[in-house]
């Protein structure tokens, strides 16, 4: 029996390709003709690395030069090597323009049309090929406006596996689906769609979910209705739906048929406006309990407009609950299409102005998805206690490096120097691995097995490449401190190692505070 294995890239790209028995997840790939990153194919050298988000593999045979047990243990995979043993996802660490492959079009006949409100419309389509559209549950499209050269990104609401393709969408004014949708749009018409796209879309329930929508931001939450309808799953999973106003309301027959399909499944929903008629007024923060939030063990969907996003995110932060994933997706901010719908691909003379500052993603759409991180104060934590470990093995090993020893020690801190441009990194991940190794150094050479594995256990090396970005701000004193530190230990000085690693730990932190905000 096969296993679907989806490949996300870098760009917001999904390709789903089924990989057979004792097939590797390479080999599936390239018969769908999908270039996936390879030199070796024999796993020794780690190009196809790439990071699974959910399922089960036999990850084959590697050497540590391609992959260490310890990147095993957090969910990395070589595809060269991996053998699916249930359907997986994984991210990708390219584009799908490298890989030799893009998002797929599709043509689709309207057979449905319903105006549930002033504000919100549905459509329901019959997909040319359907067989070939696969998603997940969450993702978005790009639909071609008819009769106009404009597209707008719409989130499924209907199910991976249902016949029909589904969306539900707010009624923008003036907006250009929106008057297509209002006064052209008739049963039979026909629309090109583009995609899947986005990260955000349901991962299997492993812990309590709690889903937060807000408006048609309902529409993604659906389809990962629809998805643990057809899969089941013994997790609690509770949705606060929040809207504007009464008539903003729509779809709640929908989510009492989900009781009644999915057995852990309640919802509650609630109006902002003052006069409402709701039985809960206010915003959807106000109605999260304990019962919901489980102290943070709990994986959070959240879809609606950036405000929403931003309003949740700062709650949790200030009632010191940090869950254990938080996904998202952002309708386009205001003004970032010229009616204000949601979003839509960068034009060309768009992308040709804004060159390299904008990312694979953003062109594809100003829909923005992707995962919060609740891990500052781990962060500050983790480089605190970096900082110990430091202090303590330079205690050890004062006036005992070599002279070859202090030679490399050096070159270690020339070769991060050569990632940084002024106050701004030139590549964050080779600046991570680069920066990693030359702390690594001192605890490598101490021949104490119990300080090196308390450094490598921290992952201060993750939290860096998660944080950081290319052109990202780094404190400027963080270069010269690791000459200074080579420098203390060419001069046997003790004092002068432990102020400069205690100084570099406030520049580390306040590089990692503004990466993190």
């Amino acid at each position: 029996m096969s296993n679907e294995v989806a490949l996300t890239f870098e760009d917001g790209v999904t390709k789903i390709v089924k990989v057979n028995p004792m097939e590797t997840i390479m080999e599936a790939a390239f018969k769908a003709r999908i270039n996936l990153p390879s030199d070796c194919r024999d796993g020794a050298c780690g190009t196809c690395k790439s990071l699974c988000v959910s399922g089960e593999f036999d990850p084959g045979d590697f050497i540590d030069d391609a992959m260490t047990e310890e990147e095993l243990e957090r969910g990395y995979v070589l595809t060269c090597q991996a053998e699916p043993q249930t359907d997986m996802v994984i991210d990708v660490p390219t584009t799908s323009e490298v890989a030799k492959t893009s998002a797929a079009d599709f043509e689709a006949e309207i057979t449905q049309l319903v105006h549930h409100s002033e504000t919100t419309i549905s459509f329901t389509l019959a997909v040319d090929k359907r067989a070939d559209l696969a998603f997940l549950p969450g993702q978005y499209m790009n639909i071609s406006v008819p009769g106009t050269d404009q597209a707008r990104s719409y989130s499924f609401s209907s199910g991976p596996k249902d016949e029909a393709a589904s969306f539900m969408v707010r009624n923008t004014p003036g907006g250009a689906m929106s008057t297509y949708l209002t006064d052209r749009a008739a049963v039979g018409d026909r629309l090109t769609l583009s995609g899947p796209f986005g990260t955000f879309f349901l991962r299997p329930p492993q812990r309590r979910v709690l889903l937060l929508a807000g408006g048609t931001g309902l529409a993604p939450i659906l389809s990962i209705l629809e998805k643990l309808a057809q899969d089941g799953t013994d997790q609690p999973v509770h949705l606060v739906y929040g809207v504007t106003r009464d008539a903003d309301v729509v779809g709640l027959e929908i989510l009492d048929d989900y009781v009644q399909k999915i057995e852990t499944f309640t919802y509650s929903y609630c109006v902002a406006d003052p006069d409402s008629s709701a039985e809960q007024i206010g915003y959807v923060t106000q109605f999260l309990s304990e019962e919901h939030l489980q102290n943070g063990d709990v994986d959070i969907y959240l879809c609606g407009p950036p405000p929403m996003v931003d309003a949740v995110s700062s709650w949790l932060e200030k009632e010191g609950v940090s869950p254990t994933n938080f996904y998202y997706e952002k309708f386009a901010p205001k003004g970032s299409t010229d009616d204000d719908e949601t979003g839509s691909p960068l034009s060309e003379q768009t992308l040709s102005e804004a060159g390299d500052t904008v990312s694979a993603s953003e062109a594809v759409s100003t829909m923005e998805t992707g995962q919060l991180s609740f891990t500052r104060q781990d962060s500050m934590a983790h480089l605190d206690a970096r900082m110990g470990l430091e202090l303590a093995v330079t205690e050890l090993l004062m006036g005992r490096l070599s002279k070859e020893q202090l030679q490399h020690y050096r070159r270690l801190a020339e070769t991060v120097s050569k990632m940084l441009d002024g106050g701004e990194i030139v590549d964050a991940e080779e600046f991570a691995k680069l920066n990693e190794e030359f702390h690594e150094y001192l605890f490598v050479i101490s021949d104490n097995p119990t300080f090196l594995d308390g450094f490598r256990r921290l992952h201060v090396h993750n939290q860096m490449v998660e944080a950081l970005r290319n052109g990202a701000w780094i404190a400027p004193e963080i270069e010269a401190e690791h000459f200074d530190l080579v420098e203390a230990f060419e001069n046997n000085d003790l004092d002068q190692a432990k102020a400069v690693i205690r100084a570099h730990n406030d520049h580390a932190r306040q590089t990692m505070a503004k990466a993190v905000a």
